[in-house]
């Protein structure tokens, strides 16, 4: 009986702790209240609410469970699809608030054309993504949307694939610009082109014109509380997740990445300063065949790369200039057999200045000669608005990312 009483009064003190997260964690909006000054409380609170979140939801078997923390949220639930928006509270990292369209209605996709971009079609992707209101867009079955101009999303909006095997390909891709509150998760991404000067919808009543874009996979522009998870990007014309323009908190998860040159940009330039708040956390991602560089390149900024496995580099892994603070742990680096092509890192400077830069690697694992050039402070103070959850031992990396992508849901059973 002690024992039951005891267990009884840890379960309350959980749920009463919980509670206090998830309100805190709801309170903050927009790019000028998105940084996180206490990582460290950050790091605890995402740990306990994640302890608590498995808890309450009593899921069925512990063996579902795969340790990564965003997946054991909500894939043990043979329920998903009827439970989609539980996704919204399981994120972590720095764009852990992000609730995409957790508080509206669904949107079915069922068409997967996109011949107006001025005026789309009922039942499109485009006329889900522009709404002011929030949606939790999902898609009818399996489809490939191929898009004239850049699909511009509006805030509030999560862009979910479970369920159906769906690719944004050929033409167009993502572009979250100037919004809040976006969740893109389980989609193909890839062979994006450059588009533009047009004139694209933006919402209901707003429309203008666009000049060229790069051809990204997905473009965040001026944005903030931002998560991509769970999706497969390849064969873009420019980058295949992009970050500029004061863009933060922003969560970069499960997702794969393969068969392309420059792959991840955060931070528009040296000298734009309106990035030296940004915070982004770069979690549990594959980086698999094919890949050159920028995993991520860095510019200003606060950034965690967190328990990623990477199947080699062409030139670099992680890059930077315009001293960016950047905190590695626990991550897999497996270095390719070309001689030169062994260091994890590399600055993009042409003095000495970068040996001030705070590049830290805590607990990665470093494989076929791979090794990464630390500099500046090793104290964990230097490193507080770099930190955003608690790392993984790097021996468990292959089992946190072995279903990085898009997933193959189906109905009724455990994703």
């Amino acid at each position: 009986m002690a024992i039951f009483y005891k267990a009884f009064a840890l379960s309350i003190f959980l749920l009463l702790a919980n509670a206090t997260a998830v309100v805190s964690s709801r309170s903050e909006n927009g790019t000028q209240n998105a940084v996180d000054d206490d990582p460290a409380a950050v790091a605890a609170m995402v740990d306990m609410t994640i302890g608590n979140r498995t808890e309450s939801r009593k899921l069925e078997s512990l063996s579902c469970g795969t340790g990564n923390p965003i997946d054991d949220c909500w894939r043990c639930d043979p329920n998903w699809i009827r439970n989609r928006r539980r996704l919204a509270d399981c994120a972590i990292g720095f764009g852990r608030k992000a609730v995409g369209g957790r508080d509206g209605r669904y949107y079915v996709v069922t068409d997967p054309s996109d011949e107006d971009a001025v005026n789309p079609r009922p039942g499109t992707l485009r006329h889900a993504a522009i709404q002011d209101r929030p949606l939790w867009i999902v898609f009818k079955r399996d489809m490939v949307i191929t898009l004239k101009h850049e699909l511009l999303i509006n805030s509030f909006k999560t862009i979910d694939g479970r369920g159906a095997d769906v690719h944004v390909a050929n033409g167009a891709c993502l572009t979250i610009r100037g919004v809040t509150n976006v969740i893109v998760h389980g989609l193909s991404i890839h062979d994006c082109k450059p588009t533009g000067n047009a004139v694209v919808r933006t919402s209901p009543s707003s429309y203008g014109y666009r000049t060229m874009a790069d051809g990204d996979g997905i473009s965040i522009y001026a944005s903030s509380h931002v998560w991509i998870d769970h999706n497969s990007l390849a064969k873009c014309a420019d980058g295949l997740v992009d970050a500029t323009m004061g863009s933060t908190a922003i969560t970069i998860s499960n997702n794969h990445f393969s068969h392309h040159n420059e792959v991840m940009l955060l931070g528009h330039s040296d000298s734009y300063m309106g990035d030296k708040g940004m915070q982004v956390t770069v979690a549990y991602n594959h980086f698999g065949e094919g890949l050159t560089q920028r995993m991520p390149r860095c510019r200003h900024g606060y950034f965690h790369v967190v328990n990623n496995d990477y199947t080699s580099w062409e030139m670099y892994a992680i890059g930077g200039s315009a001293n960016p603070t950047i905190n590695s742990q626990g991550n897999r680096f497996l270095a390719s057999n070309n001689p030169f092509a062994k260091e994890v890192t590399k600055r993009i400077v042409n003095d000495d200045t970068w040996k001030s830069w705070n590049w830290k690697s805590e607990g990665d694992r470093l494989l076929n000669g791979a090794y990464f050039t630390a500099s500046g402070q090793r104290e964990a103070s230097s490193y507080a608005r770099a930190s955003s959850l608690a790392a993984k031992p790097s021996s468990l990396v292959a089992t946190l990312t072995s279903n990085a992508g898009a997933l193959h849901c189906r109905k009724g059973i455990r994703c």
